[in-house]
């Protein structure tokens, strides 16, 4: 019937399922995707070192965690960092606007959504960057960031921390600071992470917990970061080569 999945026998009488439907050419893609990566590539290769902030895109100024991504952009300004984030409201513009009312280098890779969002007004209006594939977004955030902040936020702050994570621990990417700002919020994955990832199932390393501090304090951050760079013998650079 129309509109149903249809289920045919090929020529060894195998049931195989088809598609419903099928638009277009998926090799014209291709050259979207090659676009989106060369804007990308061209606009933040000429970018100083940054830091990247991730965080929810629903937070509101009144939330106290808006005001503390304000003062973290803040403080990495001073410390002589840009900053990144997704481009969008909430943890991205208060970090956005951190740095803007610093002085500093405010980059945004905005993401475009049927639902959300639009780009925050903080953005340095030519490191403003629309995209329209995730993981392309993705490959922005983790090759020109020197460290990696994640504020309280959903599914996709979820999704970026856990990819830089996975980059680092198979060594996908060189090894930079992570830092979970909130310790209400964090404490409690950070806890399952322990107890059930390593402690139950053995499925990461002791030595993997050491890449997911937590802190609610701002200078903390910023310490942890210069400590990483200053102290050890780590150089800024872009996190991998393309």
């Amino acid at each position: 019937m129309s509109g149903e999945n249809e289920i045919k026998k090929d020529e060894t009488g195998v049931h195989r399922k088809q598609w419903t439907k099928l638009e277009g050419e998926n090799s014209w893609t291709m050259f979207k995707v090659l676009a989106e990566f060369v804007d990308g590539f061209e606009t933040l290769n000429k970018l100083e070192p940054c830091i990247s902030v991730f965080g929810s895109a629903r937070t509101k100024p009144e939330d106290p965690n808006y005001q503390l991504a304000v003062d973290v952009a803040k403080r990495l300004v001073e410390a002589g960092f840009g900053v990144i984030t997704g481009g969008g409201p909430g943890i991205m513009e208060a970090a956005n606007k951190g740095a803007y009312m610093n002085g500093g280098l405010s980059v945004g890779l905005n993401i475009n959504l049927p639902f959300e969002q639009s780009h925050n007004p903080y953005i340095d209006p030519d490191k403003n960057i629309d995209h329209r594939y995730f993981f392309v977004r993705k490959v922005m955030f983790v090759k020109y960031a020197q460290a990696f902040v994640a504020m309280p936020g959903g599914f996709g702050t979820l999704d970026e921390l856990f990819e830089v994570l996975t980059l680092i621990q198979t060594k996908k990417i060189t090894n930079v600071p992570v830092i979970l700002v909130g310790k209400e919020f964090w404490q409690g994955l950070v806890d399952w992470v322990k107890n059930t990832m390593l402690d139950k199932y053995n499925n990461i390393s002791a030595k993997d917990m050491d890449m997911i501090p937590i802190t609610d304090d701002v200078d903390e951050v910023v310490q942890i970061i210069e400590d990483f760079y200053d102290k050890g013998k780590h150089v800024i650079k872009p996190n991998y080569d393309m």
